[in-house]
């Protein structure tokens, strides 16, 4: 046989088995990308009966003023690692935040820290509520079904920034209620700055917040002080490159009853 006619089977060789190839990766590619789904689904579904768990034992709501009150004995006795509770008008963003001591642990944990994809909103672990730290940094998934922080790309629609209800945050703690102020919403590549927490000195940390404050979308008419104690949120665009963030200032603080 003539090397040329040898080279033409070994091409049509090479096509055939390409011909099964392929199509046997896609099928496997697809295969694991349902799986992936499916799972992703379950873990949102068993968050969501956590969630409700937490509502029945540690939610009371006052049937005559509607007010709402968060029984934090409770919720430590599920997670000594609460918190706080967080709440942003007008988005799904209304859970207990817990931190742990690194910002791993909740990333695939929920709040009963079992395995769960969807994690859980928390803290990072060098903030102190206690020492008033000056930037209290919160994170969480962006869950295309809205819970976590899937809703807080609404903070970015004209229609959420422009409606006054929605800026003010609330961070309830066992001890406090503390309202922010939102003075910031932006959508940014990834990176460390905004989440800072040590600064040189007052007028660097004046500094640093009016730089947050210029990236945002929206001016907010807030005029920061270097003594402002921020709250910052954070969490993934639908690009996976970027952030979606929420500062605000905090404006008021009221003891817990």
């Amino acid at each position: 046989m003539s090397k040329k006619k040898s080279s033409g089977h070994a091409k049509r060789a090479k096509r055939g088995i390409g011909f099964f190839i392929f199509p046997f990766i896609s099928l496997i590619i697809a295969g694991t990308c349902i799986v992936y789904i499916v799972n992703w689904s379950r873990e949102n579904g068993i968050n969501k009966e956590v969630m409700e768990t937490i509502t029945q034992d540690a939610i009371e709501t006052n049937e005559e003023t509607g007010e709402v009150k968060v029984d934090f004995n409770k919720l430590k006795q599920k997670n000594k690692d609460t918190f706080g509770w967080l709440k942003v008008n007008n988005t799904n963003v209304d859970y207990p935040v817990v931190q742990a001591s690194d910002n791993s642990y909740y990333l695939d944990r929920n709040f009963n820290g079992e395995s769960n994809l969807a994690g859980w909103i928390f803290a990072d672990y060098r903030v102190n509520l206690e020492s008033y730290d000056k930037n209290v940094v919160i994170y969480g998934h962006n869950m295309k079904d809205g819970s976590m922080f899937g809703s807080l790309k609404k903070i970015l629609t004209k229609e959420w920034y422009d409606n006054k209800d929605n800026q003010n945050v609330t961070l309830e703690t066992e001890k406090e209620i503390r309202t922010y102020r939102v003075f910031s919403v932006y959508e940014i590549p990834t990176e460390t700055y905004y989440t800072n927490m040590a600064y040189s000195n007052d007028v660097k940390y004046l500094e640093f917040i009016n730089e947050l404050k210029s990236r945002s979308k929206k001016d907010f008419g807030v005029i920061l002080k270097q003594n402002d104690k921020i709250l910052t949120l954070s969490t993934c665009a639908s690009n996976s490159n970027n952030r979606i963030v929420l500062h605000a200032v905090l404006t008021n603080t009221t003891p817990a009853e």
